[in-house]
């Protein structure tokens, strides 16, 4: 049986016949077929962890993927919900692939579950040098895993594997969270050493403090010290990465979800992400071990806010940035994933992905031209994208993907219950997309800016049923403050996205996007300044 009874509009202008039609004339049937129809389609999580079997079936391979996959980046920046995981995901998925080039990924933090820094909140590094201690004994201890896995047996791997199990950082098995704990334990040891040198009695046979079995050092040693048995993490790097070029394979130590892993202090989160980034530079000079790490933008903001130093020789970095067109093939390849379009809408994936046309073509044979009616009206696409974008006028993939989805949880709802169904080829309704955004907005707000920055809740709250443009001095008749002080907490909404700033520098406008709008009940206009 065919599709659809209106002219397909990818047709209409051309020479070639439209496609037989699908749905059945009579409406009760034809609304049974949309239904059915609906209940295949799928937009995947609108979160990567929960999604990273399903991701290549439908994952965007954009240039910046390409330049990462490629080994070209090391540091990937990029707004909540940007992609971020995907990618790191994507890459653990891929490594047979990557293993046909002689490179070996390793995942440094969990992809999915419980992250397992997020231990060390309990018994933190008491500062950066004790958490560059702490990286660098981790990842050498990964490292070390991985030359045993894959049977390294030149001296210098043998020498590498010798010591970390000697110091008790080889596991047979284990998770992640009690190698990291291992991990800790030793670098404490070995700071406490340092630190203790020339002030207790030293073994005559080992040089060590008596009672002090730690062997591997953060200095670097003399002569002296290296014939009694010491060594350096730095060599153990450099004899690692040795062996490595030797049997030409390359490490990938890849780091991930470090936003979750250290959110609960501030310091913490700066001591742990400036340590990381120090180790990152310092292991530059291992050409065969690489540390990737994902990072969002507004983190990577923060800890050099104060300035860091080794910021400006990080070079190898992106941030990941969306366009209209990249959304939209991503839409539509979430679309096309599981082949319910392909058939009824008579399309062929590989043509559609391949022109931007047609798949801008396909989602207007889906969705309707505009939400709203009107010569000066936003299309379809551009709505969704405006209200699902943050106060810095970005539009993540994880909030375009959780509105696809909500707006068709929404087009299933009115079916069932007996609404009328949208008008010849379309599946949604304009009501479906315009209701959807409800569920989007209130996850938005709570369970990122109120989970996030639970300092700004009360403010935030406060702005319910206020109108969507404020000043200054409106913001302070509502938070009950001087303007001085309502204008200093509006430039720090401004700063995590809830403010879109316009206006003058001396006279700034605090616009809120459509995004939260629904969750506050926020009306549209400005707010009147007395």
């Amino acid at each position: 049986m065919g599709l659809f009874l209106g002219i397909d509009r990818q047709y209409s202008n051309s020479t070639r016949a439209p496609p037989a039609p699908f749905f059945h004339s009579k409406d009760s049937v034809m609304t049974q077929a949309k239904l059915a129809l609906l209940k295949q389609i799928s937009f995947g999580h609108r979160i990567a962890e929960e999604e990273a079997g399903d991701l290549s079936r439908y994952f965007v391979e954009t240039d910046q993927w390409k330049r990462i996959f490629s080994g070209e980046i090391d540091i990937v920046y990029g707004a909540k919900g940007s992609g971020k995981s995907a990618i790191y995901a994507l890459l653990i998925a891929r490594e047979n692939e990557l293993f046909d080039r002689g490179i070996i990924t390793v995942a440094a933090e969990n992809v999915r579950g419980a992250p397992a820094f997020r231990d060390l909140v309990v018994d933190p590094p008491m500062n950066q040098r004790e958490f560059m201690g702490l990286w660098k004994l981790y990842l050498l201890s990964l490292v070390g895993q991985k030359l045993r896995e894959f049977d390294l047996r030149s001296s210098s791997s043998k020498r590498v594997q010798r010591e970390l199990e000697e110091a008790g950082l080889l596991p047979v098995d284990g998770t992640l969270q009690k190698l990291l704990r291992a991990t800790l334990q030793y670098a404490r040891k070995i700071l406490s050493w340092e630190a203790a040198q020339g002030t207790l009695e030293l073994d005559q046979h080992t040089g060590l403090p008596v009672g002090v079995t730690a062997k591997i050092t953060f200095r670097e040693l003399s002569a002296e010290e290296s014939k009694k048995g010491l060594i350096s993490i730095n060599e153990l790097f450099s004899l690692a990465n040795e062996a490595l070029h030797e049997a030409k394979l390359s490490l990938w130590l890849m780091l991930d979800r470090l936003d979750v892993a250290f959110a609960d202090t501030e310091e913490l989160e700066k001591n742990a992400l400036r340590a990381l980034f120090q180790t990152y530079l310092d292991l530059r000079a291992n050409e065969n071990i690489v540390l990737k790490i994902f990072l969002r933008t507004d983190i990577w903001k923060r800890i050099t806010l104060e300035g860091f130093r080794e910021a400006s020789h990080v070079t190898r970095h992106l941030t990941i940035s969306w366009d209209e067109s990249s959304l939209l093939n991503l839409t539509i390849r979430r679309l096309l994933s599981l082949n319910a379009i392909t058939s009824p809408y008579h399309v062929n994936p590989g043509s559609t992905l391949a022109d931007i046309g047609q798949q801008r073509a396909l989602f207007y044979r889906i969705y309707p031209n505009q939400v709203d009616i009107g010569e000066r009206k936003p299309t379809t696409f551009d709505w969704m994208l405006s209200r699902t974008s943050d106060g810095f006028k970005r539009s993540a993939p994880r909030e375009l993907v959780h509105l696809l989805n909500s707006i068709r949880e929404v087009q299933i709802r009115k079916l069932e219950n007996g609404d009328e169904e949208p008008p010849d080829e379309l599946l949604f309704a304009r009501t479906s997309i315009k209701e959807g955004l409800s569920e989007v907005s209130t996850t938005r707000l709570t369970q990122t800016l109120y989970a996030e920055y639970p300092q700004y809740k009360d403010l935030l709250d406060k702005l319910r049923g206020e109108k969507s443009e404020q000043y200054a001095s409106t913001l302070a008749k509502i938070w009950g403050l001087n303007e001085e002080a309502a204008g200093r907490l509006a430039s720090s909404l401004v700063d995590i996205g809830f403010f879109e700033r316009r206006g003058t520098k001396d006279d700034p406008i605090y616009w809120v996007p459509f995004l939260y709008r629904d969750a506050l009940s926020l009306v549209q206009g400005a707010a009147e300044q007395v």
